[in-house]
């Protein structure tokens, strides 16, 4: 589908990334998911909301939805789970190379 701007815009019934909680900072890819627009679905309401995906992002992996400091506490499932090793942009890749995960947070 093309917006008003000529942009494409995934389908409002095609979903490529699954959040669980209002708060959560990160969805999990439901496919292979390439850079561009995707549509994110939240498992707590029926809320829809486009992302643009900057980077590829593997089935089962995540995409940040918000910007995320070096330093941030990241929430999935309403809970912190990981904390950013770097600056993660929304819609970029999160994973090892951005993120540890806050059970690990104080080992070397």
């Amino acid at each position: 589908m093309t917006d008003a701007h000529g942009e494409d815009r995934p389908e409002r019934d095609s979903v490529d990334f699954l959040a669980h909680d209002d708060g959560d900072h990160v969805a999990v890819a439901v496919r292979d998911v390439e850079p561009g627009p995707a549509m994110v679905a939240w498992l707590s309401s029926p809320e829809r909301r486009s992302v643009r995906v900057t980077e590829a992002v593997p089935f089962g992996h995540k995409v940040a939805l918000a910007d995320l400091a070096e330093g941030a506490t990241v929430v999935e499932y309403g809970v912190a789970v990981a904390v950013a090793t770097a600056a993660v942009p929304a819609g970029s890749l999160v994973h090892t190379h951005n993120v540890r995960s806050t059970k690990w947070q104080h080992s070397s």
